[in-house]
């Protein structure tokens, strides 16, 4: 009888303990860290801020069904020679509501580089309408970062994919 009170105890300690939650963006995320950049006030940089949208899930046949994608968002350099700079790239959701801000401090693209975040396919949170804002920083001889999304979904014999184009938008 001890024993099988015991087993009970351990079986509600174990099934009580908090699983590691499984982050559902950025499935193999950048190490934001070793990307960070250490702008000074004296360089002459262009800043702007550049608009993406990004769809979590569409909807299919009706506004009552939906299909739920993996999104790829891309933040290119195009430059040969220079390396471009993003301050915030901020994930909100359909109705405006910030979802999640990347990292904290600038951090760097190298010339043609490309740096990804993954929204994976679970992650529903921004909805049919999600988009990204992007503040970044350029020589002025410089071109602008390239902002792409791309997204995502395989079922069965069925897939859809698309993509979306970045805009400057200050």
């Amino acid at each position: 009888m001890k024993n099988i009170v015991l087993f009970v105890f351990l079986l509600l300690i174990f099934s009580c303990t908090e699983k590691n939650k499984k982050e559902v963006s950025s499935i193999d995320p950048v190490n934001w860290s070793n990307r960070t950049a250490h702008i000074s006030e004296q360089d002459s940089l262009v800043n702007g801020i550049s608009y993406l949208s990004v769809y979590s899930e569409i909807y299919s046949e009706t506004e009552h069904r939906t299909h739920n994608l993996t999104s790829t968002i891309s933040m290119r350099n195009t430059n040969l020679r220079d390396t471009i700079y993003i301050h915030k790239a901020e994930y909100f959701d359909t109705k405006g509501n910030p979802i999640r801000t990347y990292f904290d401090e600038p951090i760097y693209i190298k010339p043609m580089e490309t740096v990804e975040i993954v929204i994976d396919e679970k992650d529903k949170s921004g909805g049919t309408g999600a988009n990204f804002l992007f503040q970044w920083s350029i020589k002025p001889t410089s071109h602008e970062p390239y902002f792409e999304g791309v997204m995502i979904s395989t079922s069965g014999q069925q897939g859809l994919s698309f993509t979306t184009e970045g805009r400057r938008v200050e």
